[in-house]
């Protein structure tokens, strides 16, 4: 292991990496039955912390944090309800919790009982980031390619891209922007040189992440205005309905002219957040296009599955809504009633996390159910965009790190096969794009000096998730006791690998320590004590 090089900053701590310095930890391996690994990450600083143990012996494992130094540290956020939001309570001091007992949370793993299938783990490379990366010294960004995608990082095997532009670029842009009015696209024949970048900065990503595949998920976030009713970027603004086909064939071009770049296209989407060209225009000024589920329906039955399906690039995958949760189940209800066959084009659903603090995940379930055969996906999630959050990064923070942990469980709990993150990297402002919408990512980028790139523990938190639960992972029954309190501050979710080893990544997100017990079906009783505001990856076999 290469371990963090920490420091400490005004919302927490980052690890530092430098041309010639980058914390890693290669896969560890466990040889045989009674061996445990505990990877640990923690508010006072492990990053990635590996505790090994003999199951045999009985003795339970013992996680060793770092000690805090701040008298004075302060909780920010209790957790009220992981369905959905918490309550923030400042200015609790530590010294309160001190004296208080450690109790024993029991946790009940059943491998026997299997859900779905997890094989999707990945973030998007966006213009702000190929623009950003291009800015490094070569080693740095070789850094945040290995950092994410090759194994001793956090193992990353797929990409999300935008077909054309989106918001996070340094100006609107789609193909074919002229001529107008021309159906067949004569001027869409090449790849933009903004795209020519990203591929030959995604062969780098390949080369240094030791990278067989890399699939990538693409969306397009407006058409060329003069397809649309409003002609403008951005506003209320729809296809025009004799542009329908165009819009189909625009896309098989994009995953045509990939293709010829050896870099194929393994899913598309029916376009970025629909709702925003319709009634998200209020507050989104970004490039977008809207869609009711009526004429997408429509769109997707008569135009984008047969051009697909009917084409060389027939076994790219494609996915519904591209949107909120608040949208399931009755986007595509809607979109059954409008043209009955249209789903049948869809292989997945596309979900984006933005407002999942306020949607209980029942949404989902009931889409699910009405759809089990779909793949789900969460496609989009980043952090610091709501009106009362810091708009940009808050460099260090644990908390931001917590909102996805508790994300990433949630959902895994309720049947996703996967999670794409936003952005691979951001600047210091959360940056640069034309529209000023700032936003943090897990890496951070020094542009000011271009020598050193941060570690988040947004970073972290999805590493033990990507980096422990590899393809073909299915996921087994965990529960813990009170799992059903309003005010539990612990989850657990848990994951049998293909090499039939157990993943849990577990949550103390309390000022206090504690002792697990865990009852596995297999291997019986499994003695934890693990250390305040922390995450875990236990494995075992």
């Amino acid at each position: 292991q290469i371990p963090c090089n920490l420091r400490e900053t005004k919302h927490g701590s980052v690890c530092v990496c430098n041309s010639t310095y980058c914390d890693y930890l290669e896969q560890p391996s466990i040889t045989d039955s009674s061996q445990i690994v505990v990877i640990s990450s923690s508010k006072d600083g492990l990053r990635f912390k590996k505790t090994t143990g003999d199951l045999s012996t009985g003795k339970p494992i013992l996680v060793e944090d770092n000690q805090s130094t701040d008298e004075n540290f302060k909780a920010d956020a209790i957790v009220v309800d992981q369905n959905r939001a918490w309550l923030q309570l400042e200015n609790i001091s530590q010294r309160l919790f001190i004296s208080g007992s450690v109790k024993t949370v029991r946790i009940s793993v059943k491998r026997e009982q299997r859900y779905q299938n997890v094989s999707i783990f990945g973030g998007a490379f966006t213009g702000t980031v190929s623009h950003l990366l291009k800015q490094l010294p070569v080693e740095l960004q070789d850094h945040v390619y290995k950092s994410y995608f090759h194994s001793d990082g956090i193992a990353y095997n797929t990409l999300r891209m935008t077909i054309g532009g989106s918001d996070f670029d340094l100006q609107p842009w789609a193909y074919n922007e002229s001529p107008r009015n021309d159906v067949k696209l004569s001027n869409f024949t090449a790849l933009d040189p903004r795209d020519l970048q990203k591929i030959e900065q995604l062969n780098r990503l390949k080369s240094v992440a030791q990278l067989d595949e890399l699939k990538i998920m693409a969306a397009a976030w407006s058409a060329p205005p003069w397809m649309k009713s409003n002609e403008r970027w951005t506003g209320f603004g729809t296809l025009k309905s004799e542009y329908y086909q165009t819009w189909a064939l625009y896309h098989l071009k994009y995953l045509e002219l990939m293709q010829a770049k050896n870099m194929p296209i393994w899913a598309i989407s029916t376009g970025n957040e629909p709702l925003n060209g319709v009634i998200g225009f209020f507050f989104v000024h970004f490039m977008s296009m809207g869609w009711t589920p009526w004429q997408q329906a429509i769109w997707l039955s008569d135009n984008l599955g047969p051009t697909i399906r009917n084409s060389a690039q027939s076994k790219v995958l494609i996915f519904g809504n591209d949107d909120q949760r608040y949208t399931y189940p009755s986007w595509f209800r809607k979109m059954r009633s409008s043209r009955n066959d249209s789903l049948s084009y869809l292989d997945g659903l596309a979900v984006h996390w933005y407002w999942d603090e306020l949607i209980a995940p029942q949404t989902i379930d009931q889409a699910h159910l009405e759809m089990p055969n779909k793949m789900l996906l969460n496609t989009e999630s980043c952090i610091g965009d709501k009106p009362w959050q810091t708009h940009g990064p808050e460099l260090g923070s644990w908390q931001r790190g917590e909102n996805y942990m508790r994300a990433y469980t949630q959902d895994f709990r309720h049947n996703f096969n996967g999670w794409l993150d936003w952005n691979l990297v951001l600047d210091e402002k959360g940056g640069p794009n034309y529209v000023n919408n700032f936003v943090d990512a897990p890496i951070i980028v020094n542009a000011t000096s271009r020598r050193e790139i941060y570690k988040q523990p947004i970073y972290y938190a999805i590493g033990h998730f990507s980096k422990f639960v590899p393809a073909q992972s299915v996921r087994i029954e965990t529960l813990m006791e009170n799992q059903g309190n309003l005010f539990t501050q612990l989850s657990v979710v848990g994951f049998q690998r293909p090499d039939g080893s157990v993943a849990l990544i577990i949550y103390n997100g309390q000022n206090l320590p504690v002792d697990v017990a865990l009852n596995d079906s297999q291997r019986g009783v499994i003695g934890l004590r693990l250390p305040p505001r922390s995450w875990h990856t236990v494995l075992y076999k």
